[in-house]
């Protein structure tokens, strides 16, 4: 057999795969539109398997295994999707139901677990026996990758930072609690604060609505990044305010799990030493035990948006040849 493997990463909008080679670099692409949230599962799984089918065209041979990298809860046997917060599925069994129609061993896990594990064995967190990842998104994932492998957790939905409590009786959050971390850390508290400067027209937001071309509904968080990059400065600092409540979760979770790297990820990563720099700053002023313990790197994720099928094709084939 060739050592192919297939990843598949399932987004908000689209469904991309690559078939990945032992190095970790992808040899072969597709993609196909995500279908709607209200479609059955069935329509799902026709797009996945039909991009995988895809790749094998391409790769004119057999792979070794297929990794699915789904975002939600995935049960601790990788077999099935609990709860996929963008797609219909729950309690899904979604293992069996692509492997009766794909020639390949087949996994399934969740899309930060992939991402964290790529950036283990071919990212910015390569060599590192404790890594940390942390995904800023919409709202904040992560995964745990102790001594070369990934920990799922007991029922397999560990990693869900986001809704550690950091701010008691704060925002409410959509997970129905208040004061999660991903309601001052993640790209949904960006857009936020921006907004808000902008529907009050503070003139802090001037520059923001001028490059909007005054529609305040356009904004995005790549907007703030870009603007942040191009010198406005009050979206430097609300970057800034981002960053250090990062710092600040950061620092709650050394004291808990004591890593040597985080890497973060995610689109809000893409505004890199804006973010990064508060982040660290916080960290290092908040950790328990500062001045008397080694410091945890805090570094850019590398991989970018192929991390989760790079990490699914990877997963995948490892866990066959582990038998």
């Amino acid at each position: 057999m060739s050592g192919l493997a297939i990843g598949i990463d399932i987004g908000g909008t689209k469904v991309a795969g690559g078939v990945l080679d032992q190095d970790g670099a992808i040899v072969h692409r597709a993609r196909r539109d995500t279908p709607h949230r209200s479609k059955a599962p069935e329509v799902v799984e026709d797009t996945i398997v039909g991009v995988v089918d895809d790749l094998l065209a391409q790769v004119g041979a057999p792979v070794v295994a297929v990794g699915i990298g789904a975002a939600g809860w995935v049960s601790a046997d990788r077999a099935t999707v609990l709860f996929a917060p963008h797609l219909s599925w729950r309690n899904e069994p979604l293992r069996e139901r692509l492997a009766a129609r794909i020639d390949a061993p087949v996994y399934v896990d969740n899309d930060a677990n992939a991402a964290g594990w790529a950036e283990h064995r071919f990212g910015a967190g390569r060599g590192e026996t404790h890594l940390m990842m942390i995904t800023l998104g919409t709202g904040i994932g992560g995964a745990l990758v102790l001594d070369g492998a990934v920990q799922r957790g007991r029922f397999g939905v560990a990693g869900e930072y986001g809704h550690m409590m950091v701010v008691p009786g704060g925002h409410r959050c959509e997970c129905g609690n208040r004061g999660c971390w991903e309601q001052y850390a993640s790209g949904n508290a960006l857009v936020r604060e921006a907004r808000s400067l902008l529907l009050a027209n503070s003139p802090l937001a001037h520059d923001l609505l001028q490059r909007l071309g005054g529609e305040p509904q356009d904004l995005t968080g790549p907007v703030i990044t870009e603007s942040a990059q191009a010198g406005d400065r009050t979206c430097v600092e609300l970057i800034a305010d981002v960053g250090r409540w990062l710092g600040t979760g950061l620092a709650n979770l050394a004291a808990a799990i004591d890593p040597g790297t985080f890497v973060i990820g995610g689109g809000v990563s893409a505004a890199g030493d804006l973010l990064l720099e508060p982040a660290r700053e916080t960290f290092a002023r908040e950790l328990t035990g500062r001045g008397y313990r080694p410091m945890a790197r805090i570094v850019q994720a590398r991989l970018g948006n192929e991390a989760g099928l790079i990490g699914a094709a990877d997963l995948a084939r490892s866990a066959v040849l582990a038998g």
